[in-house]
């Protein structure tokens, strides 16, 4: 028992394709798909994937294991309920943050996030995701829940491109944080609502600063639309890290 515990151990994740088939493949073949042939076949055909590309190759034992405790109810969805919370943010959170080591995995379980919605090419804070799919040019996409919207608001938002940690406030006395180039996330005001977008710094004045606070001006452009404007601090975010 302890060796077959070892030897789990060290066996490779899933990635979220392989989860994908493996749940198609169970729904569609039931126990039937225990058998070391059809499992040493589907282990070869992960292996040479596009999806595992660079990645350490599946064993036959580890999908049969997989089909097992599927069919003993061991595991809701994906492995059990709790692996499949961290697998899942495990794989989005190497998606935005492609230098993260596994150990530091829960600690980003406390980050807060915003996500691009297409509608309107604005971000908004993400309340909660709630699923997740892999697209046939094998790219994460998570169904996020924006914070403030019910579900008729829901969008799939590719998670590279439309996903990342949340933009920070900044207060009077750090505008000396902003810099020409900076990509900031600028609050801009529309005649039918004002949103959040993203906006480069063109061009800043620096004034002395007053009881009122900062009186510096920040020329910026839009990414979405290049339009220009003129804004106070108070209507920036900035990314983090910078």
């Amino acid at each position: 028992m302890e060796h077959l515990e070892s030897v789990e151990d060290s066996w490779p994740e899933f990635t979220l394709a392989e989860i994908k088939e493996l749940l198609s493949t169970y729904k569609e073949l039931g126990e039937a798909a225990l058998s070391q042939e059809f499992c040493q076949a589907l282990a070869t055909s992960f292996s040479f994937s596009a999806h595992r590309a660079g990645r350490l190759a599946i064993p036959w034992q580890q999908v049969q294991s997989w089909f097992l405790d599927r069919l003993k109810g061991s595991r809701t969805k994906v492995q059990s309920s709790s692996s499949k919370a961290f697998n899942f943010f495990a794989n989005l959170s190497r998606e935005i943050f492609p230098s993260i080591e596994r150990s530091r995995v829960s600690e980003l379980k406390e980050c807060q996030f915003e996500a691009l919605s297409a509608k309107d090419a604005a971000w908004y804070d993400v309340a909660s995701f709630l699923t997740y799919r892999v697209t046939h040019a094998g790219e994460l996409e998570v169904r996020v829940r924006f914070s403030g919207f019910n579900h008729a608001e829901d969008e799939w938002v590719n998670v590279k491109e439309g996903v990342r940690e949340r933009s920070i406030p900044l207060e009077p006395s750090e505008c000396h944080r902003v810099n020409v180039g900076d990509l900031v996330l600028c609050y801009k005001e529309r005649e039918e609502q004002a949103v959040y977008c993203d906006a480069y710094v063109v061009e800043i004045k620096r004034r002395v600063h007053d009881i009122e606070g900062c009186r510096c001006i920040f020329l910026v452009r839009y990414s979405h639309d290049y339009t220009e404007e003129n804004v106070d601090l108070g209507r920036l975010c900035c990314r983090p890290g910078h």
